[in-house]
């Protein structure tokens, strides 16, 4: 008997052993992530800020040991903020770096183009910088989301801002992609809902440098709000235009559009936006004591203030390394998968909502706040409104 239950012992060390040596990406000594950001493009300073703020929680981590004795090792890729790009990004990460888990993928277009590459191969789509639906619908055993929909934020903001400003005639200037679709569906929706119509709606193609047309557009209709769905320079771009010429109507844009450098590149045109938002900004001189730590601990690394994309490159990686310890020594992706589907995370240091995951709920919040540029600073102006 003691002979059977030894060699039983035996058998299944072997086999976890086993298994843990064909799990792609896990090694006994290493956990490799994979990273598609933009380091070239229009979005080269999101992206940046991304891998900045991934790489200081990897660093954290494996100062401590890493994850049940493994270190963390962040391989990036540069996209370009083109989808064909992506794609080659993607293979590459899958394929030849072989990587357990491809974290914070920046791009609407770019992760809809290498997620069929992932799934492929069984590697993990984690927290993707999109806010776009189809992060998380079709609910997918390989698909998690952190930020709520740009379209749930539209839906849900919108009537709030038409309401406190007393908006009459609401238009819309977006990107025609994915992304700029989903800003404009969600603000239709919010229309919807308070019994509104799009009073004009224009758009531009991706990498436009040109908004007086739009602009002229949207001002020979009177609009009172307009809704963007620009990211950095076309939301300066349309601003400005706008300012130039004499149009002032209250400009309301999306998650991709909170970011420094809208008002650090735009100046003092920018004062008055909003935007939604649920992870804040983090100023040096201005945010909470954790918060400033962070900052400087950030600053002292990379020469370089930190930005909301730098916060949600942080985050993402901890909520990472917190379901890989809760997965156990023998890390797979089906383990790795069980304890994300149980895992609830508390509000963090950057006012980010609790989130919770489950086999069903791929999207840990679906809240959103309001925020403002005042003074060329963004300044929280509201609590999160429920959809």
């Amino acid at each position: 008997m003691k002979l059977k239950l030894s060699l039983l012992f035996v058998a299944l060390a072997t086999a976890s052993s086993l298994c843990a040596a064909q799990q792609q990406g896990v090694s006994k000594t290493e956990i490799l992530v994979g990273t598609i950001q933009d380091l070239s493009g229009p979005l080269a300073g999101y992206g940046k800020q991304a891998r900045n703020g991934m790489q200081l929680r990897v660093d954290e981590i494996n100062e401590q040991g890493g994850v049940h004795g493994r270190k963390l090792k962040l391989v990036t890729e540069d996209s370009g903020y083109d989808p064909k790009k992506a794609v080659l990004a993607a293979q590459k990460l899958v394929n030849q770096e072989k990587i357990f888990i491809l974290a914070g993928h920046l791009g609407t277009a770019q992760n809809n183009a290498a997620m069929p590459v992932q799934f492929e191969k069984n590697v993990i789509n984690f927290m993707p910088l999109t806010a776009a639906r189809e992060m998380y619908e079709p609910t997918h055993r390989l698909k998690y989301a952190l930020l709520s929909s740009y379209y749930d934020q539209m839906r849900t903001t919108l009537p709030k801002m038409i309401k406190d400003k007393n908006a009459k005639k609401v238009c819309a200037i977006y990107q025609d992609d994915e992304f700029g679709l989903e800003v404009l569906r969600g603000a239709e929706a919010g229309l919807k809902s308070v019994s509104m119509e799009m009073t004009e709606k224009t758009s531009f193609k991706r990498g436009a440098t040109d908004f007086s047309s739009q602009v002229a557009r949207m001002k020979a209709a009177n609009c009172d709000l307009v809704v963007l769905g620009t990211i950095i320079r076309e939301t300066i771009g349309t601003i400005a235009e706008s300012r130039k010429n004499g149009f002032n109507p209250v400009f309301f844009g999306s998650v991709a559009a909170y970011t420094d450098l809208i008002h650090k590149l735009g100046g003092k045109a920018m004062d008055g936006m909003y935007t939604t938002m649920s992870v804040q900004n983090p100023y040096l001189d201005e945010a909470s004591q954790p918060i400033r730590f962070w900052a400087n601990k950030y600053k002292t690394k990379f020469n370089d203030d930190p930005t909301v994309f730098s916060a949600y490159g942080y985050t993402m990686i901890d909520i990472l390394i917190q379901a890989a310890q809760k997965a156990g020594p023998a890390l797979t992706t089906d383990s790795f998968i069980k304890a994300m589907d149980s895992m609830t995370i508390p509000p963090d240091i950057f006012g980010a909502p609790k989130l919770t995951y489950s086999a069903k709920q791929r999207l840990g919040s679906d809240l959103s706040r309001l925020s403002q540029i005042q003074d060329g600073k963004w300044k929280v102006i509201s609590d999160y409104v429920k959809p």
